[in-house]
């Protein structure tokens, strides 16, 4: 049991109970930002102020839950009463609290100035922008790609699956852990309200996804109804939720590019000059692969591959057979890479080299979207295990 003083800095259950140490923001219109100062005034002592900045965004913002939530908290507080428990038997107070816990770390986990995701090594030029949603922390990021540099221009709160992540099978509620694109725009017209203002799809399954025989589909970034600002963390069928307002917001970014959607199970923040490293190190790896075909030098190319390599429907020894014999009747070959991205999967030791394939020889030529799946074996060494045609 809490002692409560109106005329001391007051605690509310729910804020002692939560450990609630926001710094104050500056006044802001939005939502989120007014939220945080108000906690931050109860911290400074000044709940008078926090019930104002609360009864204001409860009255520009009623469908926000949690803000709801907290002002009614701060009330019985204010009243010498206990407040509200974590320990209620009440499924939504306790996501209450698992919302305000979330909202009350986030700031722990948005990347300092300099500061880069580290399993994002290159991201070709193709793609403008880029998502990365951190899901056990309940946060979508975007940032800018310019000129191959990541600089962080969005970051919000965000909602995933009920059962958490780590989807592998259609109706287990839970969120994928991937590397996804956008694949278009489902406008609030087309869907029912709980999609709110509309939805961006992604490509789940992935040729990853499917090589893994994962199954379900319809995994969007969506919009909430409209009788709530977002929903709780973990409340979805698989899709990440967020505010309407955030989902507007960040529709023009990504839409129309088919901007990566980074699924992540976990992050990691470094500075830029760390994943440069890394970063040119796998770009030699690919180079050394492509001039060795571009060479003809068919035993080096193969040595590239892993025994347990698959790709359409053969295995290392009937692809190395055929690549003996194709090589083999060729004059010269020509092989260029275009819009090449590098990544460390989410969830997978290995990485993903992502590239067009422009390919010209004395009798053949194409041009492929192609995925590269790089792991290291016994000894420490990167090989190819799984190459792919995009669709």
């Amino acid at each position: 049991m809490f002692k409560r003083c109106w005329m001391r800095p007051v605690r509310s259950a729910a804020l002692v109970v939560l450990g609630l140490a926001m710094t104050a923001a500056s006044t802001a219109a939005d939502p989120e930002s007014s939220l945080v100062s108000a906690i931050g005034e109860i911290q400074a002592g000044r709940p008078g102020r926090a019930l104002q900045l609360l009864s204001q965004l409860t009255q520009t913002q009623p469908n926000f839950h949690l803000a709801q939530f907290l002002y009614g908290d701060l009330l019985a507080a204010r009243s010498g009463k206990r407040g509200i428990m974590p320990d209620s038997e009440d499924p939504r107070v306790r996501e209450f609290f698992e919302e305000a816990r979330l909202r009350n770390e986030q700031s722990r986990f948005v990347p300092a100035p300099g500061l880069v995701p580290a399993g994002v090594l290159k991201l070709a030029d193709e793609y403008p922008y880029l998502v990365i949603v951190d899901l056990p922390h309940s946060r979508l990021n975007l940032f800018q790609n310019k000129g191959g540099e990541l600089k962080l221009i969005r970051s919000h709160y965000s909602g995933m699956g009920r059962n958490g992540f780590g989807k592998k099978a259609s109706g287990d509620l839970r969120t994928p852990v991937g590397i996804y694109h956008v694949t278009g725009w489902k406008s609030d017209n087309e869907l029912p309200e709980l999609y709110g203002a509309g939805a961006l799809p992604l490509n789940y399954p992935n040729l990853w996804d499917r090589f893994q025989v994962k199954t379900g589909y319809g995994i969007w970034l969506h919009g909430v109804p409209r009788t709530t600002y977002v929903r709780a963390p973990r409340s979805s069928e698989g899709c990440v939720t967020m505010a309407n307002d955030d989902l507007v917001g960040l529709k023009p970014y990504v839409y129309s590019n088919k901007a990566p959607v980074i699924l992540a199970d976990k992050l990691e923040w470094v500075p830029k000059g760390e994943v440069a490293h890394d970063r040119d190190a796998f770009l030699s790896r690919v180079e050394a692969w492509r001039k060795r075909w571009a060479g003809k030098d068919t035993e080096g190319y193969l040595s590239f591959y892993g025994p347990e390599f698959t790709t359409g429907g053969m295995n290392l020894k009937s692809f190395t057979e055929h690549k003996r014999r194709v090589n083999a009747g060729k004059k010269f070959i020509d092989v260029k890479l275009a819009d090449l991205s590098l990544y460390h999967y989410p969830g997978e030791a290995m990485m993903l080299a992502e590239f067009t394939l422009n390919y010209r020889s004395d009798n053949f030529s194409s041009s492929a979207k192609k995925q590269q799946y790089w792991r290291k074996n016994a000894k420490g060494e990167w090989k190819i295990f799984r190459e792919e045609n995009l669709d």
